[in-house]
């Protein structure tokens, strides 16, 4: 499991004084990172190998200005070429949100998806998230 921490900044939050829900997306992909790394480890744009499928949230509780919020990443799934990446977001020992985002390995020239490596599906294999 990957762990990241985010600050809620004051401009994150909306009208009715919780964090805005569009906030989510962003922590989810920053959170997400560490995966980016194991396909380029410099995180090199020029030579980007992924694409984003879909991705699914949903909102369990409010989350709030004044707590920071912690986001954990697990693999839920990996096929030949695409895999999915479990989230939860919590806030205060309390589960916020949870999110599957599908990524694709894919060639930009071919414009298709190419298979994911044996170095790196063993690599996602270590946070693959028990049943």
């Amino acid at each position: 499991m990957y762990l990241e921490e985010f600050n809620v900044r004051f401009y994150e939050t909306d009208a009715l004084a919780h964090v805005s829900n569009t906030v989510l997306a962003g922590w989810f992909e920053a959170a997400r990172e560490p995966i980016f790394r194991l396909f380029t480890p410099e995180l090199d744009l020029r030579n980007w190998p992924l694409i984003l499928a879909t991705y699914k949230m949903d909102f369990l509780q409010q989350i709030f200005y004044g707590h920071k919020v912690e986001v954990r990443t697990t693999i839920c799934r990996i096929g030949s070429s695409a895999f999915d990446v479990h989230q939860e977001l919590w806030q205060n020992q309390n589960k916020c949100a949870v999110g599957v985002t599908t990524l694709v390995h894919f060639d930009f020239e071919t414009n298709k998806s190419k298979p994911i490596s044996t170095d790196i599906v063993e690599a996602l294999q270590k946070h693959l998230k028990e049943a």
